[in-house]
């Protein structure tokens, strides 16, 4: 009878009668109660290390550093920095509460070169957690019906050092979303041409399930090593370049105000509409699922970049382009200036040529190869000047040595 006595708990003191379990220890027994208390402890302490990064943080403060590394865009900036405030509070959201939040994925469409893979890997970096870039169209590109979407994932376990915990709270950038829309002719019975079984796929790994991911990578394999992935916490943001997603919106602002006989059927006069007109059934006649679209319910455009808007890019952010320019050139003890002029010629190429601030650094490659290659044997070479004949490629930089005389 003595003995039955020690059958008890030595953390909270119950018998064996009066819980499920009793596990005999070391030190003595532990109840199946208390250990279940002391994993959810643990478990609590993991997540409040992985989302500390974003405890005291508030949008504003996420925009003002999106404001050091990306020029303009500014609703575009507010409206994810409320998207992802909100998606790590969700996460320390009290475990005892009935109200289920939902996850705010992202959904974001821009022209080519307008900062949005920019945007989510800033926002990747200010935050602290797991990254990853993929792309879309590799997902229908490889074997027949597409590369397996689980090995979106795996690339972010390994980013989180095979980290689960910590990649289940990452993030996951999807580019060109737009090249898997359903183009709804040419259907090949072999090859995922429209694009539709693809985003079927990823529809089960933004909605948040458990994943088998496995190790090797590749196509699944049935005695492949895998791990299980919760993507229940995973932020996905999409985005794409919607090449006539402009015309969609068009056509239904203007449907029913010319009919009959004799109508203008031309464009309404002056009459321009913009992306962030935007409503879900315009995606879904662009090509997009409704599943699809509806798990991606926060939506942010961002607008065209203009001549202005690329000259500050190449000028102001933290580590803009010609600030690294500027770097590389120190190392060699020799200081770059760049005149107004020629920014404004470098910003204005990549305008003509409709590739956004993503060509910014092609056009300074073109005209900066030469001066790279033959300055580090000048070791008299303190000052290069650009100007915008040199963009042009219709004059040399002029290169200066000590007390600012020229020498080449």
């Amino acid at each position: 009878m003595a003995n039955k006595q020690t059958e008890m708990c030595f953390l909270c003191g119950k018998t064996k009668s009066e819980v499920n379990q009793l596990l005999k220890g070391k030190f003595g027994y532990v109840c199946d109660s208390c250990i279940h208390e002391a994993y959810e402890v643990l478990n609590f302490e993991e997540e409040e290390e992985v989302s500390d990064s974003m405890r005291s943080v508030t949008p504003s403060q996420i925009k003002e550093y999106l404001d050091l590394y990306v020029i303009g865009q500014d609703e575009a900036k507010k409206t994810l920095s409320v998207a992802v405030y909100n998606h790590y509070k969700r996460l320390r959201q009290d475990k005892k509460s009935d109200i289920e939040i939902q996850k705010s994925n992202i959904l974001m469409i821009g022209s080519t070169g307008s900062g949005k893979t920019y945007l989510a890997q800033s926002l990747a970096k200010f935050l602290g957690v797991p990254f990853v870039i993929a792309d879309a169209t590799s997902l229908t590109e490889a074997g027949y019906v597409g590369e397996d979407v689980e090995n979106i994932l795996l690339t972010l376990l390994q980013n989180a050092d095979y980290n689960n915990k910590l990649a289940e709270k990452g993030i996951v950038y999807i580019d060109e979303i737009d090249k898997i829309a359903r183009k709804g002719e040419n259907m090949s019975i072999t090859r995922d041409v429209s694009g539709e079984g693809v985003q079927q796929s990823l529809l089960k790994i933004i909605e948040g399930s458990v994943v088998r991911v496995p190790l090797s990578g590749g196509r699944k394999h049935p005695q492949a090593e895998c791990v299980d992935i919760d993507t229940s916490n995973i932020l996905f943001i999409c985005g794409g370049a919607f090449s006539g997603l402009e015309e969609i919106i068009e056509q239904r602002n203007n449907k029913g105000k010319s009919m009959g006989f004799g109508a203008d059927i031309e464009k309404s006069s002056g009459q321009v509409f913009y992306l962030n007109d935007v409503q879900q059934k315009d995606l879904n006649s662009f090509g997009l699922m409704p599943e699809l679209i509806g798990r991606l319910p926060v939506i942010c455009t961002l607008n065209p970049l203009s001549i202005e808007d690329m000259v500050r890019i190449l000028t102001e952010p933290k580590n803009a382009i010609i600030k690294q320019y500027q770097e590389l050139f120190a190392m060699d003890g020799v200081s770059l200036e760049v005149t107004e002029e020629a920014l404004n010629k470098i910003a204005s190429k990549a305008d003509e040529r409709k590739i956004g601030a993503r060509g910014l650094r092609s056009i300074i490659e073109t005209f900066m190869k030469d001066i790279m290659f033959k300055v580090p044997d000048m070791s008299n070479a303190k000052k290069i000047v650009i100007t915008s004949g040199v963009v042009n490629g219709t004059e040399e930089a002029a290169i200066y040595g000590k007390w600012n005389k020229k020498i080449a």
